[in-house]
Parts: C-alpha cells; structure tokens; sequence
C-alpha cells in the first residue's frame, strides 16, 4: 500500500466494490468463491467483521442470494458477488426479491461463457444476461464501472439506488476492471451521499394502515417495514395485493405488478450515469463501456492531433437505457461506433434503432480484449 498525501493507493476493481460496499452502508455479504468475483468475496470476508457486519460463505449461490434476500428482508443492507455460472443459479431468487420489493445489489464480475466458459477469460458477453432474466420483463438497473475508483463509486450508487427504489440491482464489471491492480486516488470518495430506505415509524398513527406494497400512484416507493419488527410483515414471491395478500389477476393485483416497472421508469431521468469525452470537429462517436470504454479513450487519445477526431461516451448506467441521453449526444454525428467485447454486439442490438439516418457500426471481439488498432480501422 502506498501512502500520501492524495491517499493514493493499489487496488484492484474487486477490492474497490468490497470496500465502496462497506461504505454505503452494507451490513450483509454471503457468497461462493468464483473466478473472477472472488476477490469481492475475500475483501466482504476480510473486512464487513471489522465494522460490525456479517460475511459469511454459502454452499453454493442459490443459497448466498437467498440468504441476502432475507438479511434485508431483516433490514440489513446485503450484496452478493458472482460471476456467469453462479449468476445462473442466483435468477429465481433475484425475480424473488423483484416481486417482493427488497433492496439487494448483486455484483457480477463477466468471464467468457456460455456456461463455466473460461473462468480466467475476460468478456462483456453477460448484458442481455443480466436484464432479460425475469419473466414479465421487468427493468433492473445495471451499473457499469471502468476502473477501480469508478467501482467504489458505482457500489454506492448501486446500493442508493437499491434502496431507494426497493428493488435488486446489478454492478456489472469484467475481469479486467475486477483484478487488475492500478493505483486509485481515494479523493472525494469520504464525500459520496449515501440514500436509506424510507421505513414506516411503528410508533407512527399511520402505522396501523400500513401495507408492505402500498402506493399511491404506480410510480411510489412503498415504505418498508422490516420482517420481524413491531408491525406485521407480509412477503411472497406470488402476485399479491398491495397488503401482501396472495391474489392472480384482481385490478388491484395487478396495479402492484404493473408498479413493479413503473417505478423503475418513473425514476429513469434520475438513473443515468455517464461521461462524455467531446472534441471539437468530431465525425465520429464512439460508445462504450468497462474496459472496452477504456480502450476506447485510448483511440480518442491517439487521434486527437489527427483529422480523425473522435469523441467517446462512456456509459455507466446501462439499463434503464439512457435513450435521451443517446439521442441527444448522438445527433451531431455522422458515425457511432458501439465497441463491446462480445460475439454479436449485444447493447449495439438494443440502442442502434435511436440513431436513425448514421452509419452506425459495431467492433465485437471475444477471446481477448479490443484495441485500439481495432477500433481505429472503423473510423
């Protein structure tokens, strides 16, 4: 560790979400080793004891997910970590905390698949797998850092979000940005916000008419009240009514279904996470993100005295797609360029439809990272 005056120190992707996540707040941690998330799993180990939390290893990932889900059914902040496979496993139980509006952030650290694919072989092939998972298909928020500080900084968003909006979310990141040690400048980083879930006051008269699903329009947050507190909780994984009631298809039940997204959209403007590298007489944009987002930074660095001037968005927030925020950086472009390191261009395939009338084109690649020689031969 090295140690100066602007806190600089060696971390990796891993350890930054281990450490960001003890800083928002988490109080829970169970997870099963995997390659390359383990490094989250050693850091939560290591450290969540320290600061009065609990960390412990599961046999296997259905049971570390189920067991956060029911810490913060209890009231406690809880994160997972995993990679493709173990992901895999984890998909019920994330439709389970959906339905059931409880806050957990699950952190999954991409390899190349499908199934154990090559555990030490980075890739970007998991943003479908991440989104399209539930039946319904309901919106989750994705995060997505590229470089370890980012990773401190998108944990504390990710757990904000979660809690804020009761709702589990994912903070995606590949093996390059999970293990690979760089130096981070912690500055700032003492002063991120942390957000709480909002919770109903026992003692409070309202209390008596409180209902674990309640709302008012479809866009409301319900107030949460934890499982084995003062008032009676009711949670199940079936469709139910705003009382936690098990119902199929009454107007009432599916108002709560029908919240389950529009509280996701509602809050979409506010979901938006981004950095934009503009230079001036740019034909070209360039869209990114994680490592390949930093790749592309590099071609942007390359071409700057050149009269192939690019400009690059990075995109942190990948779902709820940022689709205005698409548009309206896109308009005055010729080009897009979307650059991911997966077979067929998984995000290109959702967002190509908002650049309507340029060229658009995309760099995929698995099997090792995208260079910039790579991306520079589309220009």
């Amino acid at each position: 560790m090295i140690e100066t005056k602007k806190k600089i120190k060696l971390r990796n992707g891993n350890q930054m979400i281990a450490e960001g996540a003890i800083y928002a707040g988490c109080k829970f941690f169970a997870g099963y080793p995997i390659t390359p998330a383990s490094g989250i799993y050693k850091g939560m180990i290591d450290m969540l004891p320290q600061v009065g939390g609990l960390a412990i290893p599961s046999p296997d990932e259905i049971s570390a997910i189920a067991y956060c889900v029911g810490a913060s059914m209890r009231g406690f902040k809880s994160m997972t970590a995993t990679s493709g496979p173990g992901w895999s496993l984890m998909i019920e139980t994330v439709q389970y905390a959906l339905i059931t509006e409880t806050p957990i952030v699950i952190a999954v650290v991409q390899r190349l698949g499908p199934a154990t694919g090559g555990a030490t072989q980075g890739a970007q092939g998991d943003i479908l797998f991440t989104q399209f998972i539930t039946s319904g298909g309901y919106t989750i928020p994705v995060l997505y850092p590229t470089n370890p500080k980012e990773c401190f900084e998108l944990t504390v968003k990710a757990f904000n979000w979660s809690e804020k909006l009761r709702t589990p979310v994912v903070l995606l990141s590949d093996k390059e940005i999970g293990m690979t040690t760089e130096t981070v400048d912690y500055t700032g980083l003492e002063n991120l916000v942390i957000e709480n879930r909002s919770t109903i006051n026992p003692e409070d008269l309202k209390s008596k008419n409180w209902k674990m699903y309640d709302f008012e329009s479809l866009g409301d947050i319900p107030l949460f009240a934890p499982v084995g507190g003062k008032i009676k909780v009711t949670a199940t994984g079936s469709a139910h009514n705003k009382e936690g009631e098990l119902k199929k298809n009454d107007p009432e039940t599916i108002s709560v279904l029908k919240h389950l997204e529009e509280k996701i959209q509602a809050h979409r403007d506010e979901l938006i996470e981004y950095k934009f590298y503009e230079e001036k007489g740019a034909e070209t944009l360039i869209i990114s993100f994680g490592i390949t987002g930093r790749t592309s930074l590099e071609v942007l660095r390359r071409l700057r005295n050149s009269n192939k001037k690019v400009s690059v968005l990075i995109l942190h927030s990948l779902f709820p797609i940022p689709e205005k925020l698409l548009k309206n950086v896109s308009e005055k472009y010729k080009k897009v360029i979307i650059a991911e390191e997966n077979l067929n261009g998984q995000y290109r395939l959702l967002i190509k439809h908002l650049f309507d009338g340029k060229e658009v084109i995309g760099v995929n690649k698995i099997g090792s990272m995208i260079t910039p020689q790579e991306i520079m031969e589309k220009i």
